[in-house]
């Protein structure tokens, strides 16, 4: 056999390999995605498969058609060049799905609302909302499933609001380091949310004034997006605004996935401006690991011109630990599509 066959041969069996490696990532995503929503059309008393509420027994194609979708999806993300690029589509597919919802409730269409009850969509309201009404809990339920399995990624593919900021954000080739009192910001930010909505529910408050505050705050974040993130090119609303934000970035670290930089990186600086949350600087890359606002995005792999980024997941390689994170991630996003979450 000549050097010309045996390297054709070898390049089939690479791409027999890969193709065997996509189609398992496919179908575990199938399998989550199909498997997790079948559970909700049987066990839930109120449909909440959105097709199952305008069409009795449509949520099992509903389930089929989702699956399939996850399926598609992650393949989309074989390649971890085309991360960003995929990302961003299915972020902000799931954005518009959202508020295509909101907008359905504000007309009428009770079917696409979670209880009935129209309530802002603001991030920080996940948290406000049962502290104002003492009880509803199945926001915040939502929000700690993911961060055990896929930790920050709330933030980086399942927030319906962050999809804007990342938008916000791109209006600039490259990103800047944001303030270092972000954090602290974002706490006293939590704190005064919760203590205002239980205030306003312990003093029998009017609804209006609760839905006052509420949007002002919704409001104020818009006007972060549009002034200090376009002005930045970092997520700013996200890492310096969204108390929900800390939530996820901090408490997230109890999930095992990691954005790691290998022993052999040359510190040449080229990911720092790619990462929108001011999580990759040169203390983070001397250190060995992204930042602790790093959301796991996996934007910054394809930067880096040596491979020294990538994740890691114990036992795992990083090629496996990244594959395992996408389809997760991914069958999260396409499972939440068909939920009437609002």
């Amino acid at each position: 056999m000549s050097a010309a066959d045996l390297a054709a041969s070898r390049t089939a069996g690479d791409h027999r390999l890969y193709s065997r490696s996509s189609f398992k990532s496919s179908l575990a995503a199938f399998t989550l995605t199909a498997g997790a929503l079948a559970i909700v059309q049987l066990k839930v008393s109120r449909p909440m498969l959105l097709a199952e509420r305008f069409l009795p027994g449509a949520g099992w194609a509903e389930v089929l058609v989702l699956g399939l979708y996850a399926a598609w999806l992650v393949s989309r993300f074989a390649n971890a060049a085309d991360t960003a690029r995929w990302r961003q589509r299915l972020w902000r597919l799931f954005s518009l799905v959202f508020f295509a919802q909101l907008l359905l409730g504000l007309v009428g269409v009770e079917n696409c609302l979670m209880t009935g009850k129209l309530h802002f969509p603001i991030p920080a309201m996940i948290a406000g909302g049962p502290a104002y009404r003492g009880g509803g809990f199945f926001m915040p339920t939502l929000l700690a499933v993911t961060i055990v399995f896929v930790g920050p990624a709330w933030c980086s593919y399942l927030c319906y609001f962050g999809a804007w900021d990342d938008i916000g954000a791109k209006s600039k080739r490259r990103a800047v380091a944001l303030p270092r009192w972000r954090n602290l910001v974002r706490v006293a930010l939590l704190a005064e949310v919760i203590a205002m909505a239980v205030l306003l529910r312990v003093l029998d408050a009017p609804w209006w004034l609760a839905a006052g505050l509420a949007a002002a705050f919704g409001i104020f974040g818009v006007v972060v997006i549009a002034v200090w993130s376009r002005k930045t090119g970092a997520m700013a609303h996200c890492s310096a605004y969204c108390p929900i934000g800390w939530v996820t970035t901090t408490f997230g670290r109890i999930s095992p996935f990691r954005i790691k930089v290998g022993n052999e990186c040359n510190q040449c600086s080229a990911c720092y401006p790619v990462c929108r949350y001011d999580a990759l600087n040169e203390a983070h890359v001397t250190s060995g690991k992204a930042g602790p606002n790093c959301t796991l995005c996996g934007d910054c792999l394809s930067s880096c011109r040596q491979g020294q980024l990538y994740y890691k997941f114990p036992f795992l390689g990083p090629e496996s630990s990244r594959t395992l994170f996408v389809v997760l991630a991914v069958s999260f996003h396409a499972a939440f599509l068909g939920l009437a979450r609002i």
